[in-house]
């Protein structure tokens, strides 16, 4: 099969981080199935791996966590038959013993292991997962349709979930990628009488905001017309944080949707007042990943909505490109490789 491999990981910036080779088909066990990859999102998380700012992962490796294909042999599978089209996400497997997992949260079991970090990705022909981590994907979308759904839509599901709004509450959104602009169309079904507020860097990303129907849209720092009841930050800095804080409502909750924060930014930390920013029984959490639940629920929500990001598409020998345009924030939604 063809694949795009990361062999090394780079702490300087290259643009070729990814090798196009020859690899075997990998072969399947019992429950695994054999999936045929038609698409795979490209992600951020992707950047920080090549990069080295998240641990390394096991090289060399085949990148890529937001897939869609078809079963080409399903073993001894009882959930999915040759021909199915199934999506697979950032959850390749967790043990399901240990009391998260058996609690329903398995993306905080100490065996975790994630597609396209410890397993080889979607960055290829072909593909195995377990059928337990693998999702049938609605009839409404198309396999380009559907890629970006698998991480930017479920992180943001789960991160929505996890800020706690009830309908007619502010929600804020700091930072406007490919996530962000899944949850305000979320937020918009699901709190029809809420409004929300985008806070971007990005000109271009503040329009895109009001396109799609956000209340109102401003810079990083700008201070809200209102207060917020939930804020979710996707932003790889720390002060967007401190600025989120002093926007959020009283007993409000800031939810932080990012994989890292950049060290060198650490020490804005120290202009964190108690008084202003966390007082009044402000929250903060984190989010880790995500469960099968969460995979499942949103796309279940999003073909009712129906959700249909917006995307661009490249062929699979030019993911260094598309790698590159994302590092250079080139993007108006998601970008995904075509494979098969």
């Amino acid at each position: 099969m063809q694949a795009m491999v990361l062999n090394r990981v780079s702490h300087s910036e290259i643009e070729t981080p990814l090798e196009l080779l020859t690899l075997p088909d990998p072969v399947p066990s019992e429950k695994e199935l054999l999936v045929k990859v038609s698409a795979c999102g490209v992600c951020h998380t992707e950047l920080d791996e090549i990069e080295g700012r998240l641990p390394p992962p096991r090289l060399p490796i085949v990148l890529g966590h937001q897939i869609v294909g078809r079963v080409a042999r399903a073993g001894q599978a009882a959930r999915f038959k040759p021909g199915d089209r199934v999506g697979i996400a950032w959850i390749y497997s967790a043990c399901g013993k240990c009391e998260f997992c058996l609690a329903g949260n398995e993306n905080l079991c100490q065996e975790f292991k994630a597609t396209g970090r410890d397993a080889h990705g979607g960055y290829a022909e072909y593909l195995t997962v377990s059928e337990d981590f693998a999702y049938t994907i609605p009839d409404v979308f198309s396999d380009a349709e559907a890629a970006p759904l698998l991480c930017a839509g479920a992180i943001g599901y789960r991160s929505l979930r996890l800020a706690g709004l009830s309908d007619g509450q502010n929600l804020g959104l700091v930072g406007f990628g490919a996530s962000a602009h899944l949850v305000l169309k979320m937020a918009k079904h699901q709190y029809p009488n809420s409004r929300v507020f985008v806070f971007s860097r990005s000109e271009s990303e503040r329009r895109f905001a009001l396109e799609l129907g956000a209340a109102w849209a401003g810079d990083i720092g700008a201070p809200a017309p209102e207060k917020l009841a939930g804020m979710i930050d996707t932003t790889p800095a720390w002060q967007p944080i401190v600025h989120a804080l002093s926007n959020l409502e009283r007993g409000g909750r800031l939810v932080v949707n990012a994989i890292r924060k950049e060290e060198a930014d650490k020490a804005v930390l120290l202009q964190l007042d108690y008084a202003a920013h966390l007082w009044l029984e402000k929250e903060i959490k984190s989010v880790a990943n995500v469960t099968r639940r969460d995979v499942g629920e949103f796309l279940d929500l999003a073909a009712r909505i129906p959700i249909k990001p917006e995307f661009q598409e490249f062929a699979l020998r030019d993911a260094n490109r598309a790698l590159v345009e994302l590092k250079a924030r080139k993007i108006r939604g998601a970008k995904v490789l075509r494979v098969g």
